[in-house]
């Protein structure tokens, strides 16, 4: 063991190929002073038998740069540092067995063709004319990449690390650390088995160990391991050493040339946790018992797609474990729990194509103190707290490993580890016929059924059974009213005489009004960024509650928190399973809202952006008059012990008259109207400006906040980025999101949100557009759009205005 230094300015905990990447690129940037923690030898957990994929195609754009990245810098690494790598880039071959698993790959194909990734879209023949070794008679086709490969996970790391040490970095192997020291809210440093270690930054990498080494320092980094299988062949005479990767999803398997061997490996759909009660202190290079029960119907599947494992013999069964978080996309970023504590951890077995993207985004994170893109798909801030309880991620983990390589359906819903999170109306909203959707472990309507079915999820790219019934609903909202349960809602108190100051500081809208008025603001970070989207209603002079989305509540309670002065009277709290919320939306919903409390809702008395407390029931319910949907609307906020009678009042009196809606209408109806939604349509490096969202900042209030001057620099001239709103001339095909944009036959941007309008009659979406000279109403008229789906190329009406009701009058009449 080397000497273990008593200081550092960052200290990095974990030697696998992320840790070492994340070395690598902060001296890269500058940082000389970094020190890497290595419990036993390097690559010695879960990176030393990583099957080495290099692949580049992931399931959203970021992270598809990201994965781009890292094949880029793996090309070049050994030129740089002198250590072999093993890379080779012969490709790689997805294949699909089903038609719609074809769809799936030209999508994703499209996506990645939008930022210069090459991809060929082949047939069955043009199939086995790359891979000579494979029956082709049952496929659809494929999708080749020329730019992926392979590598040995091993040299990846140990060149990595080789890179960060010419860097100024110090890699100690046989050093466990043993807690996290931190001091007013911030990290102040390791202890070790071997003495302390101050610095100003920590980063977990330690792999399987992320959740226990979180749990020192109070962070919550949910991830469980689980069995990973696979072979390598004896060797094979004659076995092309150029070989593409061969991806074959439909049949859970992996395959690659190995040294004239074939290694081949599965992702199953029920996976086998691992270390569930602890991973052994003495773990090093260790591998798992084998289990050929549980390998051998997928191994014979292999067989059928190459013949010629039926000739081999197996040289090696190998089973080691990988971990895996909780929606199958990795933690990345500072840890909202405490300062200076960031993750880069769970990689969900895709750890080697994603080590050299992640190493450096997360650098240039802890470096300049923000994300160099928008990360918040594998943001730790999307966690919640129950998400690292132990029961959750075991039963969770056993779906988590075989969704790697499952159909990536539009609104696919997990099957396990629920309902963790229950509506206090969930049993009313059930037999009312509900079919639940999960967002954030709440158990959501997605769309509702007949009252007694059992609704259930079909998946498809096109029309599927309840598309019906989610028209049936969304027609409802628009025509007469619907009824929406948003309990999900994250709901936040803040209290004290200081409480106007912090907001007005944190928001970019004037939150000095009067009592019961409700404000629409974002929250901005230095750059004029979105870091938050949500309403903000006065409830008394000292009162303030913060409303926002199910999926932002970690993130957005911190980030207030976070900006409380240490000297403000100011105290916050997460009320969230306090109140249930009911919506009232439509443009019959005044009326019918008139006829269940004695409260006087005339445009008048209750204008739009008011708040009240009125009489429902048997109980006093604050009501707002605010919309997510473009109609007239009210937000009830019920104390969850009187939801249930509430609820039941409501639908005894006026249940006849209103249709109950889910969460595919709401999307559907707030797309209508070019509402944002927050981690699709806006995000932290998008401005107000260029969202269309200006008119929620206020630059002239007094004082400042946080943001204001890179908005005043946004709005000295005109955008060259806006999002814009765009529908489909064709009404047969549907978008979901990620679609590219072409203008002018070119593709310049994907969707940030799609859907099927129903009031419009045609699908619609949103997304932005780039021109250097600014993106105006003009420029959208002169030019060409089409909509690119699964590769082919439908026309499409471009708008900054919102095509339904533009001028927003009928929320407030």
């Amino acid at each position: 063991m080397a000497e273990v230094p008593t200081q550092a300015r960052a200290v990095i905990i974990g030697g696998g190929v992320v840790g070492a990447s994340v070395a690598y690129h902060l001296t890269k940037l500058g940082w000389l002073d970094v020190v890497l923690l290595e419990r036993k030898q390097l690559t010695s957990g879960t990176t030393w038998h990583a099957a080495g994929l290099i692949g580049q195609l992931r399931a959203t754009q970021d992270l598809t740069r990201l994965a781009k990245y890292s094949a880029e810098l793996y090309a070049g690494l050994e030129a740089e540092t002198g250590q072999p790598t093993g890379f080779r880039q012969h490709g790689s071959l997805s294949l699909a067995r089903t038609g719609e698993r074809l769809i799936e790959l030209r999508r994703a194909a499209s996506m990645a063709a939008t930022f210069g990734l090459a991809v060929e879209v082949l047939g069955p023949a043009e199939a086995k004319a790359r891979h000579p070794l494979l029956a082709v008679d049952d496929l659809a086709g494929a999708v080749f990449i020329p730019s992926d490969g392979q590598a040995n996970p091993i040299d990846i790391t140990q060149a990595l690390a080789k890179g960060a040490r010419m860097g100024g970095a110090r890699i100690v192997e046989r050093c466990k650390v043993t807690g996290i020291s931190q001091a007013n809210g911030r990290v102040t440093g390791v202890l070790t088995e071997h003495g302390p270690v101050a610095a100003e930054i920590v980063v977990n990498c330690a792999g399987m160990w992320g959740r226990a080494v979180g749990r020192m320092a109070g962070v919550n980094v949910p991830l469980q391991a689980c069995e990973h299988f696979y072979v390598l062949t004896e060797p094979m005479a004659d076995l092309p050493k150029d070989l593409p990767v061969l991806r074959d999803p439909d049949g859970c398997l992996y395959a690659k040339e190995d040294a004239g061997k074939l290694l081949v490996g599965v992702f199953e759909p029920v996976a086998k946790p691992w270390g569930v009660d602890g991973i052994p202190e003495d773990f090093e290079f260790g591998e798992l018992p084998e289990d050929w029960d549980h390998f051998a119907p997928f191994l014979e599947d292999a067989m059928r797609r190459i013949p010629a494992l039926e000739r081999v013999g197996i040289r090696k069964f190998f089973c080691g474990p990988e971990s895996f978080t909780p929606d199958d996309r990795y933690h990345l970023g500072e840890a909202p729990e405490l300062r200076g504590f960031f993750v880069a951890a769970g990689f969900n077995s895709i750890g080697i194509q994603s080590a050299g993207g992640a190493g450096m985004a997360l650098a240039e994170w802890i470096v300049c103190g923000r994300p160099p893109m928008d990360l918040w798909d594998v943001d730790i801030r999307r966690m919640l707290p129950f998400q690292g309880n132990g029961a959750y991620l075991r039963d969770r983990a056993v779906e988590g490993l075989g969704l790697l390589y499952a159909m990536h359906w539009p609104q696919r819903q997990y099957v396990t580890a629920r309902p963790a999170r229950l509506s206090p109306l969930h049993e009313r909203l059930a037999a009312q016929g509900a079919c639940f959707a999960e967002t954030a472990g709440w158990e959501r309507p997605g769309w509702y059924g007949a009252p007694g079915s059992k609704p259930e999820y079909d998946y498809s790219y096109g029309r599927t059974r309840w598309f019906e019934n989610w028209a049936t609903e969304h027609q409802a909202v628009r025509e007469r009213a619907g009824l929406f349960d948003l309990s999900s809602f994250g709901k936040f108190l803040l209290q004290g005489r200081d409480a106007e100051a912090v907001l007005q500081r944190v928001a970019a809208g004037d939150v000095a009004v009067a009592p019961s008025r409700v404000v629409y603001t974002q929250w901005l970070n230095e750059r004029g960024g979105i870091e938050a989207d949500l309403t903000v209603t006065r409830l008394a002079e000292d009162r303030y509650m913060i409303t926002t989305a199910a999926a932002s509540q970690a993130r957005d309670f911190h980030w207030l928190r976070r900006h409380i002065p240490d000297d403000a009277h100011a105290f916050l709290t997460d009320v969230t399973s306090g109140f249930a919320v009911l919506a009232l939306m439509g443009p019959g919903s005044r009326d019918l809202l008139t006829r269940l409390t004695p409260a006087d809702l005339s445009n008048q008395a209750f204008p739009f952006g008011a708040a009240q407390e009125i009489e429902l029931g048997y109980a006093l319910v604050r009501a707002q008059r605010i919309s997510y949907v473009g109609e007239l609307g009210y937000e009830l906020y019920v104390p969850s012990e009187f939801a249930g009678p509430v609820f039941d009042a409501i639908m005894d009196r006026i249940g006849s008259e209103i249709t109950l809606a889910g969460f595919h209408a709401l999307n559907s109806l707030r797309l209508e109207k070019a509402y944002r939604h927050f981690g699709h349509d806006i995000a932290d490096e998008d401005t107000p400006f260029e969202a269309g969202l200006g008119f929620a900042v206020a630059l002239d209030k007094p004082g400042d906040f946080i943001g204001r001057d890179a908005v005043l620099r946004a709005k000295e001239g005109p955008p060259a980025k806006r999002l814009v709103q765009f529908r489909l001339q064709d009404p047969r095909p549907l978008l979901h999101h990620d679609e590219p944009i072409v203008m002018d036959g070119r593709r310049i941007g994907l969707l940030t949100s799609g859907s099927f309008g129903h009031t419009l009659g045609t699908a619609i979406g949103m997304g932005y557009v780039r021109h250097p000279d600014g993106v105006s109403q003009d420029l959208l008229r002169s030019a060409r759009f089409d909509i690119e789906i699964a590769g082919e190329r439908y026309p499409a009406e471009a708008s900054l205005r919102p095509f339904f009701d533009p001028s927003g009058a009928r929320m407030r009449r």
